[in-house]
Parts: structure tokens; C-alpha cells; sequence
């Protein structure tokens, strides 16, 4: 648990100002980040100036569509809250740990990150803690968060969503799965298609690829499809590996059926046109959402998310054919 205090950073008397900075739109989007821009009521000398500073390190790739959601989410619990957001990423383990570094010198008032690699992150986060800012984590890291001493979490349990997909799939009497990794090593992946493994009654194998060659994806699905003709199912771990699925399944002429972990609104027709059976949703607009509430809170009133020693759960949630119509408005606001 981390062990900063609220009032270090942040004093308790500014909770008034917050309130009613409530409504505010955050504002400023840029490759590196988002802030809020309008004038501080303790300070009218700039823009800004006084307000709760936080920054949000994931490790989502640029133009990625899950953590746009991501940090949406972010961005509304920012302009509700009166905070300014800065909202930075990397792929890259050492990037994404440096960014967090940075975070840290230039002095954030909190800090909401992923551990998709959380030895990468051990460094920065004790940084974190030494210089008494609160850190939250959320998306990947449910096994890690406090082993590293994060102040709450907010995410997927994937080893409960995984069981939940496997025993989806032998109600649809599913014979032989093939689980697609697209990020090697990522702990949330390899632990989701572990859980499928651990309530799947039929054969799972793992097949990795690299996500960010989607024509090399297409290519390595498709020449599995050809080799195995006994795989029926594929999984995914992301909605736009499932389309791709989709096409290496029509490529290789397999009958395979394409489920997915995560969504979007080309995923979310997908499903309401057959193509895709279902996808589990882990709600990222709600984690980018809590996570950044959960640090006002923290700093204003001294609220612990989970009491700091439980996970809060963002699902997973089943998305098919029968609700993917109450769903869709939603995913084309893009919050789903």
C-alpha cells in the first residue's frame, strides 16, 4: 500500500476549490498529454496554476483505439474534478518506466499507471513513493499492484476473465481453441489465455504474434488455420485482432469461429452481424475514469479505492448478439 499521505501534496482545503471546478472540460490534446485550462480560483495569475496536477503512463501504442478509451475515461473524471491531466505512453518497458520518472520530476500531485511489465516499473514506483506522491494502477497488473506498493487498482481480473471464455466455449461446444498473444510477455495476455486453458474442456494452444505487423498477423493466423484444420476457435485479445481473424479464417477456408477479449464499434457490429460470437468487455473508460477520481479523492478526503487491499473490477463483461444493440451507441461515442 502506498504510504504517502493525502495532505502532503495536495492540502485538504483545496477539496473546496476542486468541487466547484466540477464540469470543467479538460482540454489541450496532444501526442504527450492533456490538461485543463481554465483559471484557478486560489491563484488568477495563469491558467492552471494551483490545480491538481496528474499523470496517467500506460502502455498503449499511439492511435490505439482501446486506450483512446482509456483516456477518455481519464479525461472526464479530470474536467469533473478540476484537474489538470497529462496522459503519456509507451510500448516500450524502459520508455514507458522513463515517462513515469518524468511524472515524478516534475512533480505530479499523482500518478496512474499500467504494469503490463511490472519489473519495469518497480524502479519508478518506488520513486514514486520516496518522493510522496500517491500512485494508482489500472488495466494490466492485477497480480502486481501490491506487491508494488500501488495505492488501489482498477481493472480486469484476466485470470477470471479467461475461465469466464472457456467455459463460454464449451457451451458452444468448441473443440479446439487457439489463443492469440500479439504482445509477448505481457502478463494480462499470457493470464487470460491461461484462465481459457484452466476451464476449456477442449485442446488450447497459444500462438504469438507481433501486434504491431497486422499484415504479419493476418499471415500467421491464416497459415495456422491451413496447418491445423482441427482448430474451430479462435480467441483474441483485442478487437481488432479479431476482425484481422476474421479475414485469416476466410483466407485459410477454416470454419473457425473468432470470440475476442475487448471491443470497439467495428467489433461491436461485427458481433451484431454474426461475424464474431462474442467479446468480453473490460470497460476501459471506466478505468481511465476511476483511477484518476480515485487520486482526488485520495489527496482531498483521504479515500483508499478498494481499501487498499482488493482490486476494483471492471468486469468482464459479455458483449454477443443478444445485447450488442444497447451497447452500440455507446461504442460509437467511443466510451465502449
Amino acid at each position: 500500500m502506498n504510504t504517502s499521505s493525502p495532505s502532503r501534496r495536495f492540502p485538504r482545503h483545496r477539496a473546496a476549490v476542486l468541487a466547484a471546478a466540477v464540469g470543467l472540460l479538460v482540454s489541450g490534446c496532444s501526442a504527450f498529454g492533456t490538461s485543463g485550462d481554465s483559471p484557478d480560483t486560489d491563484d488568477a495569475g495563469g491558467a492552471g496554476a494551483g490545480r491538481m496536477k496528474v499523470t496517467m503512463v500506460t502502455h498503449g501504442s499511439e492511435d490505439d483505439a482501446f486506450w483512446d478509451r482509456v483516456r477518455k475515461g481519464a479525461e472526464a473524471a479530470a474536467a469533473k474534478d478540476g484537474i489538470d491531466l497529462t496522459y503519456v505512453s509507451d510500448p516500450d518497458p524502459a520508455g514507458q518506466a522513463e515517462l513515469v520518472r518524468e511524472a515524478v520530476r516534475d512533480g505530479a500531485d499523482g500518478i496512474a499507471l499500467t504494469l503490463a511489465k511490472p519489473q519495469a516499473m518497480r524502479g519508478p514506483v518506488n520513486e514514486a513513493r520516496s518522493a510522496d506522491i500517491p500512485v494508482v494502477g489500472l488495466n494490466s497488473g492485477m497480480d502486481a499492484w501490491k506487491p508494488a506498493g500501488l495505492l488501489a487498482f482498477f481493472g480486469q481480473d484476466e485470470s477470471v476473465a479467461g475461465r469466464a471464455v472457456g467455459e463460454k466455449l464449451n457451451e458452444l461446444k468448441a473443440g479446439h481453441a487457439l489463443c492469440v498473444i500479439h504482445e509477448r510477455g505481457n502478463v494480462g495476455l499470457e493470464a487470460r489465455c491461461a484462465g481459457v486453458r484452466k476451464t476449456f474442456g477442449g485442446r488450447t494452444e497459444n500462438l504469438y504474434v507481433d501486434g504491431t505487423d497486422t499484415r504479419a498477423v493476418t499471415g500467421i493466423i491464416t497459415a495456422k488455420l491451413r496447418q491445423e484444420s482441427s482448430i474451430d476457435q479462435v480467441v483474441t485479445n483485442g478487437a481488432d485482432f479479431a476482425l484481422t481473424a476474421v479475414e485469416a479464417a476466410a483466407a485459410a477456408g477454416s470454419d473457425a469461429d473468432v470470440a475476442t477479449f475487448d471491443l470497439n464499434q467495428d467489433l461491436v457490429d461485427a458481433v451484431r452481424g454474426g461475424n464474431v460470437q462474442f467479446a468480453v468487455d473490460q470497460q476501459p473508460y471506466l478505468q481511465g475514469y476511476l483511477a484518476v477520481d480515485a487520486l482526488w479523492l485520495y489527496r482531498t478526503n483521504g479515500n483508499t479505492s478498494g481499501g487498499g487491499v482488493a482490486p476494483v473490477l471492471t468486469g468482464p463483461a459479455f458483449v454477443s448478439k443478444v445485447n450488442a444493440d444497447s451497447v452500440a451507441a455507446f461504442a460509437a461515442d467511443g466510451t465502449r
